[in-house]
């Protein structure tokens, strides 16, 4: 059974109804949607990230907002965005402050953010990474940063379409890419950033890329 909007798919994910989720690549393979580590607590792998923004900090597409109320916990002034309204309702039931709006839309301070995020897959959001992260470097004061959790070297980068599943149930195809470690430099080079660190944590491969002051 198809459900039109992938959006749909994924509330339904977010109410804990079922979190047996994956989403599937057209060209070829998938991963699980991890919607028990979204919905809890921010975890030693976010701490790692969260521990290099520069405030005020832009969380994009935050999701059910763990990082957001991370920043609030340590004091840092924090907005999130999101397109999904479910995961901006379960935001704000959390006390995360967020907007319902997409990170190409209208964004409040435009060249005033010290960092931006771009956690759990979100340098994928519209399937073109190169895009993205022009948009994001748009919206950073001079010397800020964006902090992106990518995929483990030799992983696959490529712009590609994705489907939600779960059970019987899958969701339209929509934009989205893949971008690894290795793949990472020109892409950043391109939206004049710079790749000046990177790490792993819990399994996860994260990068800090500058903007030029």
């Amino acid at each position: 059974m198809d459900v039109s909007d992938p959006l749909d798919l994924y509330a339904i994910g977010l109410s804990g109804t079922s979190s047996a989720m994956r989403v599937r690549f057209a060209g070829g393979g998938g991963l699980p949607l991890d919607l028990d580590r979204w919905l809890g607590p921010a975890d030693a792998a976010d701490s790692s990230v969260l521990d290099n923004v520069l405030a005020p900090v832009l969380d994009v597409g935050c999701g059910p907002g763990r990082h957001v109320v991370s920043c609030i916990e340590r004091n840092i002034p924090v907005l999130g965005i999101d397109v999904s309204p479910a995961a901006v309702l379960e935001a704000r039931r959390r006390g995360a402050e967020v907007l319902e709006k997409s990170v190409f839309a209208s964004v409040p301070a435009p060249g005033e953010w010290g960092s931006a995020l771009l956690l759990d897959g979100n340098i994928g959001i519209g399937g073109d990474p190169a895009a993205l992260l022009a948009r994001v470097a748009a919206l950073l004061r001079d010397g800020g940063r964006v902090l992106a959790e990518v995929g483990a070297p030799g992983s696959p980068t490529r712009s590609d379409r994705a489907r939600i599943e779960c059970d019987l149930l899958r969701s339209a195809w929509f934009p989205w890419a893949r971008v690894a470690l290795d793949g990472l430099g020109p892409l950043a080079r391109a939206a004049g950033l710079e790749a000046v660190a990177s790490w792993e944590a819990g399994g996860r491969w994260f990068a800090r890329l500058d903007r030029a002051a």
